[in-house]
């Protein structure tokens, strides 16, 4: 039996998205399990991007959320979230729009990151100029070297940050997207040698009064690392949707894949092939290798991926499907496929129940 199967899709236009919000709400109970309690979650939102869906977890006592854009923060201040972080540094016309969001929203408590002492020194004076005052994360680089200051100079900035005026040092920003080894003993190895270089600069910075009370660390494949010997929040976004990436190389998490693309079967162009409407407009081009999988039909091998086809082909010709017919595929990364649709459809028991906006898919809504 295909779980993703959907009744009466005679009026779903091809390529759809859909939100499986029973395999949603699993995902959601089972990051609680694993946190211990909903307050220790600080799940990011741009898997998804949707106010319904920061509500639907907020129905679980989940009140604390990350996000990656200003958009996505005003989002989240919309449906009443009581913490947010952006966590992306704050740079050219953002450092205004993020602070004019926070003074929109004065229930929820704001925090901005950063890694370098003339971008927090920017804030500050904005902050100033603004009469504000802005928790801030230092952002720190975990191995990953995509954003943060390197651990060498983790506490040198961290006590640059304590004396600037207009922003108020609140803790660290942790995330380690690179620490994501297949098997969990060495994963979890790798987090706790890092976490423990982090914790040995928090102990030095608090012995001279400089506390770092709040420390966010951890994605969708570190987070239950981070549960074991740190009191830190944990912050996964991806598990709370999971997609087929995480699901098969990272069994362990025990997450199950709560979205699928619905697509249609448009051509057979030769034997042994067969080809969608699924183009890469429809599923994210990352990563460049598997994009997805048709579920019932994992053995079918991309041949052709293009803006609006993409073409597989199968070995044993009787399983091609008629054109026509539904298929279902399971992205291998979500986050990006979901920010190419307006809107989502809601399934549970097998039928669209509702739609839910792809409500931060852009930039800007108001701030």
């Amino acid at each position: 039996m295909n779980p993703y199967e959907l009744k009466k899709t005679e009026e779903i236009i091809s390529p759809s998205l859909i939100y499986y919000v029973d395999i949603i709400r699993k995902n959601i109970e089972k990051a609680i399990e694993k946190a211990g309690s909903p307050e220790r979650l600080w799940p990011h939102v741009k898997s998804h991007k949707s106010l319904d869906l920061v509500k639907l977890q907020m129905e679980y006592g989940i009140t604390k959320f990350k996000t990656a854009t200003v958009a996505e923060a005003e989002m989240v201040a919309e449906a009443g979230a009581e913490q947010i972080i952006l966590a992306y540094p704050l740079v050219g016309p953002n450092i205004g729009r993020y602070i004019k969001l926070a003074k929109a929203y004065p229930n929820s408590h704001f925090y901005a990151i950063g890694d370098d002492a003339g971008q927090l020194s920017g804030l500050s004076e904005a902050c100033e100029r603004e009469q504000i005052r802005m928790d801030v994360l230092v952002d720190v680089n975990m191995g990953m070297n995509r954003t943060g200051v390197s651990i060498e100079k983790l506490e040198a900035l961290c006590r640059f940050a304590a004396e600037l005026p207009g922003i108020r040092l609140a803790g660290l920003h942790c995330y380690d997207g690179n620490h994501n080894n297949k098997d969990f003993s060495i994963r979890n190895q790798e987090v706790k040698e890092t976490d423990e270089q982090v914790e040995k600069i928090m102990e030095r910075l608090q012995a001279d009064g400089i506390g770092c009370p709040i420390v966010v660390a951890g994605g969708t494949p570190s987070f239950p690392c981070h549960l074991q010997d740190t009191d830190w929040y944990v912050s996964p976004g991806t598990a709370i949707i999971t997609d087929a990436g995480y699901y098969l190389n990272l069994p362990d998490l025990d997450f199950v894949p709560g979205a699928a693309i619905l697509t249609r079967v448009i051509s057979h162009p030769a034997p042994g092939i067969f080809t969608t409407d699924l183009g890469y407009k429809g599923i994210a081009s990352d990563p460049a290798a598997q994009r997805g999988y048709i579920v019932g039909l994992e053995d079918a091998v991309p041949v052709v991926h293009s803006e609006e086809h993409w073409a597989f082909r199968l070995e044993d010709e009787a399983k091609i499907p008629p054109i026509g017919a539904c298929l279902y595929v399971v992205p291998t990364h979500i986050c990006p496929t979901t920010a190419l649709y307006p809107e989502i459809l809601v399934a549970e028991d097998g039928t669209v129940t509702e739609k839910w906006e792809v409500t931060a898919r852009n930039r800007k809504i108001n701030y």
